[in-house]
């Protein structure tokens, strides 16, 4: 992804809480990459609430800059969840660095009393084989 102009504040760097956004959308594009799309999601009854994310800043994002975003599933509880994020730019002529790490914390509710739930089975299985795996890591398409 590319960050766009209206995302880049008078700094001349994505503001800070754009990548909050970029964090939901590769969260998104991680439950799809493991076969639990959100809608599925919703049909069951069950949905995933943020309570709590972390943020580190290492390096700027810029205008321009290629962006990528890198998933993996740090842990699994028995309502919550956490997914590690990456955010890895590259500038023209440059090699990629890590600009961000962060973390968000999703509990499961359900969407009748937006309750706790207990994770359910297929999203469960689907964190726990990610979470299993050597190389437990999704990139978010890269924006142009």
């Amino acid at each position: 992804m590319v960050p766009r102009y209206a995302e880049v504040d008078q700094q001349g760097v994505v503001f800070n809480g754009h990548y909050l956004t970029w964090f939901d959308e590769a969260c998104t594009g991680f439950l799809d990459h493991v076969g639990v799309t959100y809608p599925g999601l919703i049909a069951t009854g069950h949905d995933i609430q943020v309570v709590h994310s972390e943020i580190d800043y290492l390096a700027g994002v810029r205008w321009r800059d290629s962006v990528r975003v890198a998933v993996q599933c740090g842990r699994i509880g028995s309502t919550s969840f956490t997914l590690a994020f990456t955010v890895l730019r590259r500038s023209a002529g440059t090699e990629e660095q890590i600009a961000v790490r962060g973390q968000n914390v999703y509990v499961v509710v359900s969407t009748d009393d937006w309750a706790k739930r207990p994770i359910p089975g297929p999203l469960r299985d689907a964190l726990t084989s990610v979470e299993r795996q050597d190389r437990n890591l999704w990139h978010s398409a890269t924006r142009h």
